[in-house]
C-alpha cells in the first residue's frame, strides 16, 4: 500500500520496544476491540429512540441489535483460516476500517433497513476484532502473567459496555441516535494510527482449504436459533414454524459435529472439547454472554420504558457500576494469577446473579439509588469473572489451536449474546401482554425477565464448578 509506512518485523519492534513491546501491541489491538465493543453495548440505550423515529415495537427494533450481533458471531468462524492466509497485521486493519466505514455510513442512514445493513457491517468488523486480542495475550505473555494481561485487556473491553449507556445517553438526549454511530470511529482510529507503526509484518502461509461447508452449517444453525426466538413471539412455541425452526436448528448442528469428525480440517475440531476444562468454560461462556448482552440491552430499556426515565439518567445509572468494574477487573486478573480461576469464575457469576434477583424483588418499586447499587453489585461479579474465565478457557489448549480456541471462546459467548438480546426483547413483550396493560402488568414482565437472568447465571455457576483449569489447588 503506497503511502503507508512498510510493516516492521517482530524483531525489529521487539529490540525497539524491548518487553514494552508486548504491552504496546495489546494496547493496540485492545483500542480496537472497545471500538467494536462499543458499537456492541452504546446501542441498547438507542433502542426506545428508534421506536419512537420508525413507529416500530421493540420486538422489531432489537434486530438493529440481534443483527448486529449476529454477524459478529458468523464473522468469528473464518478468523483462524484468515489469520494464516493474510496475517494478524493484515486482518486486524482491514477489520478496523470496516468498522470505521459503516460507523459513519450508519450515522448517515435515512432508513430502518439501512441502518441494519450498516450494523450488520459493523457487526462483521467487530467479529473478526475479537478474537484477536486473546492471541496477543496467549502468543506474547508468559504463563504466570496472563492472567494481568487479561486483567488489563479486559480492563477496556468490559469497561467500555459499562461506561458506554452513560455517555451514549448523553449523546442520544443532545443529537439523536445518529451520535451512536461515531462513538467507536475515535478508538477505530487511533488504533489504525498506532497498529501501522507497532504491529510486525506476517508472510501468509498456504495453510489448508477452508472449511466452507462447515462455517455454512454453523451460520445456518446460529440464524436458525436466532429466527426460532422470534418465532415465539409472533407465532407461538406449538405454532409448526416455531417448531420447524427448532428442529432445524438442532439438525444443523448435528450435521455440523459429524462434518467436523470427517473433515480433515474442519472450522472448529472436536479435539478442544476432549479437554473437560474447555467443555465446561464454553457451556459457561455460553450462558454467561447470554446473561451479560441481555442484562446490558434490559437495564437501559427498564429504566427508559418502564420507570420513565430519559437517555441521559438511564445512561449515568450504570456509571459508578463502571468505576468499580475499572478497577475490579486488574485485580481480578491479578488473583487469578495466584488463586483457582475456577473459583473465582464461579463467585463471580453467583454475584452477577445475585444482582438480577435483587433487581426483580424491587420491582416497579426500585428507585434510582437502588439501581446505582445493584448494578454495582453485577458489575463487581463481572470483573471478578472477566480474566477469570478468560484463563480458565486457554488453560490447556494445544498451542496448534490456539487460533481455533480464541475464535470458540467469543463465537460461544457472542452466541449466547445474541440469543440473550433476543430472548429478553421477546420475553418482556409476551410477558407484557400477559400481564396485562398498565403500568402494573409492565413492571411484573420486566421482574420476569430479571429473574429469567437470574436463573442463566445459576446454570453458569453449575458448569462453572466443573472446570478444573491448572494449577487449581482444590480439584
Amino acid at each position: 500500500m503506497r503511502g503507508l509506512p512498510e510493516a516492521p518485523s517482530l524483531e525489529t519492534l521487539v529490540a525497539r520496544h524491548g518487553v514494552a513491546f508486548k504491552w504496546w501491541a495489546l494496547a493496540v489491538v485492545g483500542l480496537a476491540t472497545i471500538a467494536a465493543v462499543l458499537a456492541t453495548s452504546s446501542f441498547n440505550v438507542a433502542v426506545p429512540a428508534l421506536g419512537r423515529d420508525f413507529g416500530m415495537g421493540q420486538d422489531q427494533v432489537q434486530w438493529a441489535v440481534t443483527g448486529f450481533l449476529a454477524a459478529l458471531t458468523v464473522a468469528m468462524l473464518p478468523t483462524p483460516w484468515l489469520l494464516d492466509r493474510v496475517g494478524f497485521r493484515r486482518l486486524f486493519l482491514s477489520a478496523n476500517l470496516l468498522l470505521a466505514l459503516s460507523s459513519v455510513a450508519g450515522a448517515l442512514a435515512d432508513g430502518f433497513p439501512f441502518l441494519v445493513a450498516m450494523r450488520i457491517l459493523q457487526g462483521i468488523a467487530a467479529g473478526l476484532l475479537q478474537p484477536l486480542p486473546m492471541l496477543v495475550v496467549m502468543r506474547l505473555f508468559p504463563p504466570g502473567g496472563q492472567g494481568r494481561a487479561h486483567g488489563m485487556l479486559g480492563f477496556g473491553i468490559v469497561l467500555a459496555p459499562a461506561i458506554a449507556p452513560s455517555i451514549a445517553g448523553v449523546l442520544l438526549d443532545r443529537f439523536g441516535w445518529p451520535s451512536i454511530f461515531l462513538m467507536s470511529l475515535p478508538f477505530c482510529v487511533v488504533a489504525g494510527v498506532l497498529g501501522l507503526y507497532l504491529l510486525p509484518r506476517h508472510e501468509p502461509s498456504p495453510g489448508h482449504r477452508f472449511d466452507w461447508l462447515g462455517v455454512a452449517i454453523l451460520c445456518a444453525a446460529s440464524l436458525l436459533a436466532i429466527d426460532f426466538i422470534a418465532s415465539l413471539r409472533g407465532h407461538g412455541l406449538l405454532a409448526p414454524r416455531t417448531l420447524a425452526l427448532l428442529g432445524l436448528s438442532v439438525l444443523c448442528a448435528l450435521a455440523f459435529v459429524r462434518h467436523a469428525r470427517r473433515a480433515s480440517a474442519p472450522i472448529v475440531s472436536l479435539e478442544l472439547f476432549a479437554e473437560r476444562s474447555f467443555a465446561m468454560a464454553a457451556l459457561v461462556t455460553v450462558v454467561y454472554g447470554f446473561g451479560l448482552y441481555a442484562s446490558t440491552y434490559l437495564i437501559p430499556v427498564f429504566l427508559q420504558s418502564a420507570l420513565g426515565y430519559d437517555a441521559t439518567y438511564a445512561g449515568l445509572a450504570l456509571l459508578p457500576s463502571g468505576i468499580l468494574l475499572a478497577v475490579a477487573i486488574p485485580l481480578a486478573g491479578a488473583l487469578t494469577d495466584r488463586y483457582s480461576p475456577r473459583w473465582i469464575t464461579v463467585w463471580g457469576l453467583a454475584l452477577f446473579g445475585l444482582s438480577f434477583v435483587l433487581f426483580a424483588w424491587r420491582g416497579g418499586e426500585i428507585s434510582y439509588a437502588e439501581v446505582i447499587a445493584f448494578s454495582l453489585l453485577g458489575r463487581l461479579g463481572l470483573g471478578l469473572t472477566v480474566p477469570a474465565l478468560m484463563v480458565a478457557t486457554m488453560a490447556r489448549v494445544a498451542p496448534a489451536l490456539m487460533g481455533q480456541a480464541s475464535m470458540v471462546s467469543n463465537y460461544t459467548r457472542q452466541l449466547g449474546g445474541v440469543l440473550g438480546v433476543a430472548v429478553v426483547a421477546v420475553f418482556v413483550e409476551w410477558r407484557a401482554a400477559v400481564e396485562g396493560a398498565g403500568t402494573g402488568g409492565l413492571f411484573q414482565a420486566y421482574a420476569q425477565a430479571f429473574l429469567l437472568l437470574a436463573l442463566s447465571f445459576a446454570v453458569a455457576v453449575a458448569f462453572a464448578m466443573r472446570m478444573r483449569p491448572r494449577t487449581d489447588p482444590m480439584r
